[in-house]
């Protein structure tokens, strides 16, 4: 049972629990929900609530409309109104989302329902599992437009797709639909657009139903392999072991495994 949970009324983001499990949507249809500073800040401050809430385990992120998200609104970047120093500002709120996401100690889906570009790419390269409608778009136009990408996605990318792929997909710029990133390993599948945010949902129940602690130690522990050495992750795998048998859901998973049942996981 979870308890009731107020979440606030965002400008730019719709979002909802059920169960354990919290959605996200973008809400700027009418600019395919291209960001901006705004919902930077408020797509940050949904996540420190997803963070905080024992009874949120998982969260879904996606699109309001035909699109999950187009990257940045290049109407808000026309004029020369901008100081260098708000243009750092606006473009670190897009790395601190990538990192945010990324170190949340629960697990995100990103279910990208249409065009996932630039800024859009990023922020579903950065979540755990992205699942994809077959038509959807997803690609890094930033060579083409004079910028460089950000958001943690080049060193996301080569980790999932190898360095060969990545390149084309960075350096080229080509956009790649649902069943090409399944192909690719970068989407985990794809489904017809109908299909996809009930399969999103089935996932981030099923996810929702494991052991919090559990998941909040084994992300970390998988987000970092790359770059740890087989000594120094075997010392995090024992800590993580060790952590996790102190808790009430290791007692849980172990007496539900003896008396044949499903767990009933509280995350303490």
């Amino acid at each position: 049972m979870t308890t009731p949970l107020d979440l606030p009324s965002y400008s730019h983001l719709l979002v909802t629990r059920q169960n354990h499990v919290l959605t996200v949507r973008l809400n700027r249809p009418d600019r395919l929900n291209a960001v901006v500073e705004a919902l930077y800040h408020e797509l940050l401050d949904a996540l420190a609530i997803a963070q905080r809430e024992r009874d949120i385990r998982a969260v879904v992120l996606t699109g309001e409309g035909r699109a999950f998200c187009v990257g940045a609104d290049m109407k808000a970047h026309e004029g020369a109104g901008r100081t260098l120093f708000q243009r750092r500002q606006y473009l670190q709120l897009g790395n601190d989302v990538g990192e945010a996401i990324a170190q949340l100690r629960k697990p995100v889906i990103a279910a990208v329902n249409g065009y996932a570009l630039g800024a859009g790419a990023e922020m579903a390269v950065a979540c755990d599992f992205i699942l994809m409608a077959d038509d959807a778009q997803m690609g890094f136009p930033e060579t083409s437009i004079g910028t460089c990408v950000g958001g943690g996605v080049s060193k996301w990318l080569p980790q999932l797709v190898g360095l060969a792929q990545a390149r084309r997909l960075l350096y080229v710029g080509d956009k790649i639909n649902g069943a090409e990133a399944t192909r690719l390993g970068l989407a985990l599948a794809n489904y017809p657009l109908d299909q996809l945010m009930p399969e999103a949902e089935s996932l981030a129940s099923q996810l929702a139903g494991k052991a919090p602690v559990s998941l909040a130690m084994l992300k970390p522990l998988v987000n970092r392999a790359a770059h740890t050495d087989m000594p120094g992750q075997l010392q995090q795998e024992l800590d993580a072991v060790f952590t996790c048998s102190t808790t009430e859901d290791w007692q849980e998973g172990v007496n539900a495994f003896a008396e044949k049942r499903a767990p009933r996981f509280k995350g303490r």
